[in-house]
């Protein structure tokens, strides 16, 4: 049995692994998820957050966010043995000394280097999350084939979680 903090614990792992999660901001009419590669400093996954995005200033989603808007950020590890679903605020920052802190190889390709005009650092702060851990996800089909009820397999893998 799985307690809240330990999904949670579960989530902030994985996300640092995997990174990739989709990103859309709350209320935009016509809005979509965008996919983005998510950044997370070491002394920040202890207490849940904020999670980092680099991003161009031309880009739609900059433009809608503008310095500060409500966000989601949907996630699946790379196993599909955990989902989640995170409410926040995205915020604008303008701070060289965390581009210089974030940057690395792979945001460099993006972009004409750390002074190009483009680059806009984007901090996500979570607030809350509803993760699933899909664990079992094999075991569940043989479970249910000898007539047991999944249901009772996933009770304590879903989490409502707190995360600021």
């Amino acid at each position: 049995m799985d307690t809240e903090a330990e999904i949670a614990q579960k989530f902030w792992k994985a996300l640092k692994s995997d990174r990739v999660t989709m990103l859309a901001l709350a209320g935009v009419e016509d809005g979509s998820s965008q996919p983005m590669s998510a950044q997370l400093l070491e002394e920040d996954e202890e207490r849940g957050g904020p999670v980092w995005f680099f991003t161009s200033k031309d880009t739609d989603l900059a433009r809608q966010a503008g310095a500060s808007h409500r966000a989601q950020m949907h996630f699946s590890s790379k196993g599909h043995d955990l989902f989640a679903a995170v409410h926040g605020t995205l915020s604008a920052v303008d701070d060289a000394a965390m581009v210089d802190r974030l940057w690395s190889p792979w945001i460099a390709a993006w972009f004409e280097g750390k002074s190009d005009p483009k680059v806009h650092l984007m901090r996500f702060d979570p607030e809350h999350a509803h993760i699933w851990l899909n664990e079992n996800s094999m075991m569940a089909g043989v479970r249910m084939l000898l007539g047991r009820d999944p249901k009772k397999d996933y009770r304590d893998k879903v989490a409502e979680v707190r995360l600021r």
